[in-house]
């Protein structure tokens, strides 16, 4: 399925969601977007032509942006330093987990049920959220902290974002990282479904590789209270660079083919390295904006996104038939996000 019209509805929501927040507080808009993923659900559901399909598709694009965004200015308000990035590796890791574990999830559904039982299942998970949500969550937002949206405010707020050097450069870090990502999950397919002929078997192997950020996030959450967020980042970046330069020669001698267990084993630690960035970069970007953390999170986001989907886009349309324009990419993408954060200063 197409996830253009998904993808251009996230970008929508993302833009409105992050800084409205900061005037109405995190629960109101949190509930608005559940509920908009649900109609958009209900719409694809019931959908009798193709047309009817994209818009519902666009619609769970924009509500799902509401808790992809507010999520980080949840945590913004709640925590600060490294416990800000232990919480934020968790919750990154379960935006970056559940894309990858999807396939297998879908065609397990598909074997049992029709398509249709997707979307059901789609509008079942939003509720059952909501409800949790409305149960087990506060309001993050003290009443007197929040700003009126007001175009000048919004204006302010987003110089002061955009001014601020460090914001800027892990902000910067996180696009060309994910960026890399992007292309992974571009190529993934062609590369293990076809180039290695797996096949069916397709959805398995890429769900295995999911758990290599699942244990980073578990790792990440011991290590970053004893050593902080820019140790760690600074050493998981130097990690998948060199591991990345190594396998680059692998791959070229073996003409953009090597052996399945080898690669497998190189996307494991490379992954790995890549999980345990994710959550302190963007805990790193938000540090110094605790009192805009609704518009620190729309621009960081926005701009990490802009980044990183044209590189992805452009390694995944680099595949050749073999893997080293992927490998390529994860080692030019190292180089640069190494040079980006080293030139960052620890932070206080």
């Amino acid at each position: 399925m197409n996830p253009h019209h998904l993808i251009s509805g996230f970008g929508a929501g993302a833009s409105i969601f992050r800084p409205l927040s900061d005037a109405t507080g995190r629960k109101p808009l949190m509930y608005v977007g559940l509920g908009i993923f649900m109609l958009g659900s209900l719409l694809s559901m019931f959908a009798q032509d193709f047309s009817h399909m994209l818009i519902g598709r666009f619609l769970q694009g924009v509500g799902a942006s509401a808790p992809r965004v507010l999520t980080m200015a949840l945590v913004r308000d709640c925590y600060s330093g490294r416990a800000m990035a232990r919480v934020m590796s968790f919750t990154m890791s379960i935006f970056i987990l559940v894309p990858m574990i999807a396939p297998s999830l879908g065609q397990g559904i598909l074997l049992v049920a029709g398509w249709r039982s997707i979307f059901t299942l789609f509008f079942v998970l939003a509720l059952s959220v909501a409800v949790w949500f409305w149960w087990r969550m506060p309001e993050t937002l003290a009443t007197d902290k929040r700003r009126a949206f007001r175009f000048g405010e919004f204006w302010q707020g987003l110089k002061e974002v955009v001014s601020n050097r460090i914001s800027m450069t892990y902000t910067l870090t996180t696009g060309i990282v994910f960026g890399a990502f992007l292309g992974y999950l571009s190529s993934a397919q062609q590369i293990l479904q076809i180039q290695y002929g797996l096949g069916e078997r397709f959805p398995l192997y890429f769900a295995l590789l999911a758990l290599a950020i699942g244990g980073a996030s578990l790792l990440n959450a011991k290590l970053v209270m004893r050593y902080g967020m820019h140790w760690i980042s600074k050493r998981a970046l130097l990690l998948f660079t060199l591991l990345s330069g190594a396998f680059w020669f692998v791959t070229y001698n073996s003409a953009g083919h090597p052996a399945l267990p080898l690669l497998m084993a190189y996307f494991m630690l490379a992954f790995l390295a890549l999980g345990m960035l994710f959550g302190n970069l963007n805990a790193l970007a938000m540090k110094p904006l605790g009192h805009i953390a609704g518009i620190g999170a729309s621009v960081i986001g926005s701009l990490s996104t802009l980044i990183a989907i044209p590189l992805g886009t452009f390694v995944g349309q680099a595949y050749d038939g073999t893997i080293l324009p992927l490998i390529s990419g994860f080692l030019i993408f190292g180089l640069a996000a190494t040079t980006a954060l080293f030139s960052q200063r620890k932070p206080a």
